[in-house]
């Protein structure tokens, strides 16, 4: 596999936000989003093993972990490196652009599918077959930049959604420096909407550029 950067920091975002966790970036991504903040996983990275990974995540002593990118779905052996580590006893997150088929996943993997909203420039490139193959520990992001974009995302809840949930976790995400999350929180609470306001914390930890956090 290709691997950008294995580090050991604070989970920024989801509902697993605020613990201790193990991130595992994979090289490699199909879409360009015009608001990446990993850009560097395109290309960077070094070719390792399973077994070296687990290795290495190992030595963090932490029971959370995420395989992200990039696109870690770009990789054929991301199923069988999420497998591994859910065979270790560890919890698995594993964060995706919804541009793939999450179901080659195992199910004990926590799925984090990101549907693209319009100003990320790959609003077209979703796979909406993946709704239907997520589970209640799932959990799904639209990541918000514009307002056409909370537009859009509340037209997704509102074409999708039957009996008042969707089943799983949905993440609203300000874009960090473009989106202020008080605008976005007053949208979320105006509408009565059953959203999770799904802030970076880690780039409120450290400064937003810090590789490795």
């Amino acid at each position: 596999m290709r691997v950008t950067e294995i580090f050991h920091s604070i989970q920024g975002e989801s509902t697993y936000s605020g613990l201790p966790c193990v991130f595992v970036r994979l090289t490699g991504c199909n879409l360009r989003c015009t608001f990446c903040d990993t850009r560097y996983a395109y290309d960077e990275g070094d070719s390792m093993s399973v077994s070296a990974i687990l290795q290495q995540v190992g030595r963090f002593e932490c029971g959370l972990v995420e395989i992200t990118g990039g696109e870690p779905l770009y990789q054929e052996e991301t199923p069988s490196l999420a497998r591994e580590l859910i065979r270790q006893g560890r919890r698995v997150l594993v964060e995706t652009n919804g541009s793939l088929n999450i179901g080659v996943l195992d199910p004990g993997c926590v799925r984090i599918v990101d549907f693209k909203c319009p100003s990320s420039g790959e609003c077209g490139q979703t796979d909406w077959d993946n709704w239907a193959r997520m589970s209640p520990s799932d959990e799904a992001k639209f990541v918000i930049g514009t307002e056409e974009d909370y537009d859009y995302a509340v037209d997704v809840l509102k074409r999708r959604v039957r009996g008042g949930s969707p089943g799983f976790t949905v993440n609203f995400s300000p874009v960090f420096g473009r989106m202020e999350p008080r605008v976005l929180s007053e949208w979320i609470l105006r509408d009565r909407l059953s959203v999770r306001l799904n802030l970076q914390i880690h780039k409120y930890v450290w400064a937003p550029e810090t590789r490795g956090v």
